[in-house]
């Protein structure tokens, strides 16, 4: 019986290793008696099973990781220095932080106080904002609205304001809200229908869509793309990290 259980686990574990491939070269006698053996070891250990399929994800995940890694870098220019997206906290910074954000998004509002207080904790830290509107069409008004607001020098102010307004996101609330930080709406209105902006937010869509960012927040620093809402700590880290790995461009 141990001799078994023995043979039974070495069999399960190049089966679960190298799959088809191996099975191949052995004839059908063989292949039969192989299933027995890895049956009663697999009904006997199934978490075999499932240390099996977490390596598989961890594996997968991984080459996620490592795949994301590369393509930050082949898009580095586009993600830090795109002369079109606002930037807050030190524009002159040695470390930049992307942010992939919704105005219509629970997470964004909740990460919004935390970044604020990364910045203030890190003078030397430059955070551009990409308007990536994904949660319908109030979303895509208010990113049209905000990157207006920039030729009128009052993006910061009004992105503040957006992503800590709760509830719906209407026109007119949007415009309440501009004119509340002291924007000529008429002028913003008019700005909006610029195709410049449109085509912005649609580059920054194509971007998102290259790296496989589906949902907001999503955060970039360095050549790492955390998705999700994160803890100031771990932002603190992962900014500290960058800046001692940092060659070039960052």
């Amino acid at each position: 019986m141990a001799m078994r259980r023995l043979l039974g686990t070495s069999l399960a574990a190049l089966l679960l290793a190298q799959g088809p491939a191996l099975a191949e070269t052995f004839d059908p006698a063989a292949k039969q008696e192989i299933r027995e053996i890895v049956k009663d070891y697999l009904m006997e250990h199934p978490e075999v099973i499932l240390e099996a399929v977490q390596a598989l994800q961890d594996r997968q995940e991984q080459a996620r990781a490592n795949q994301a890694k590369d393509l930050i870098v082949q898009l580095r220019e586009q993600l830090l220095r795109d002369s079109r997206d606002p930037v807050i906290g030190n524009p002159k910074g040695d470390i930049t932080l992307v942010e992939f954000f919704d105005y219509r998004c629970g997470y964004c509002k909740q990460a919004q106080p935390i970044l604020a207080e990364l910045i203030k904790s890190d003078p030397k830290l430059r955070v551009v904002l990409k308007e990536f509107p994904i949660l319908g069409p109030d979303s895509l008004v208010a990113s049209k609205a905000a990157i207006a607001a920039l030729a009128q020098g009052k993006y910061p102010v009004f992105h503040e304001a957006l992503i800590a307004t709760r509830g719906t996101l209407s026109d007119d609330k949007i415009m309440d809200i501009a004119k509340s930080v002291g924007l000529d709406t008429a002028k913003l209105k008019a700005d909006m229908e610029k195709p410049e902006i449109t085509g912005q937010i649609s580059d920054i869509h194509g971007l998102a869509q290259r790296l496989e960012i589906n949902g907001t927040p999503s955060f970039i620093v360095g050549d790492t793309l955390v998705p999700g809402a994160v803890d100031l700590e771990t932002l603190k880290k992962l900014v500290a990290e960058a800046r001692k790995s940092c060659t070039g461009t960052c």
